[in-house]
């Protein structure tokens, strides 16, 4: 992912294996990490079992939150894209007995749709 791409939160697929390091702490023995899509500095980790959100907060990103959301609580999603006036698009994840979407939001490009391919392939399983 250039510098640029990560400034304008662009999602962009990042190596599985810069993920893990930070995940080792939290992921299952059995679990395997599959893919990885970076936003700003917040992440968006699929792994066989589990949809893992990583938002790293404040200033300086020390303090992390991982929302760990098994697939099969995903009850459905949606991808709103950027129009002419509002320049961010929009991902939303419900999750069953919850009333509020998980939302992230993107810049105004194709990468939510790399994002939402991934979910939607494995909501599906």
């Amino acid at each position: 992912m250039g510098i640029l791409s990560g400034l304008m939160g662009n999602a962009s697929e990042v190596d599985i294996q810069s993920v893990e390091k930070e995940l080792e702490m939290i992921i299952a023995d059995n679990e395997q990490t599959e893919k990885a899509y970076k936003i700003l500095r917040d992440y968006f980790v699929f792994t066989n079992t589990r949809l893992i959100v990583i938002d790293k907060q404040g200033i300086t990103g020390k303090k992390v939150e991982f929302h760990s959301i098994p697939y099969k609580s995903i009850t459905h999603f949606s991808v709103e894209t950027a129009g002419t006036f509002d320049l961010d698009s929009e991902l939303k994840i419900w999750i069953s007995s919850t009333a509020l979407p998980i939302t992230k939001q993107f810049k105004k490009d194709k990468s939510i749709f790399d994002v939402q391919k991934a979910l939607a392939a494995y909501v599906a399983k």
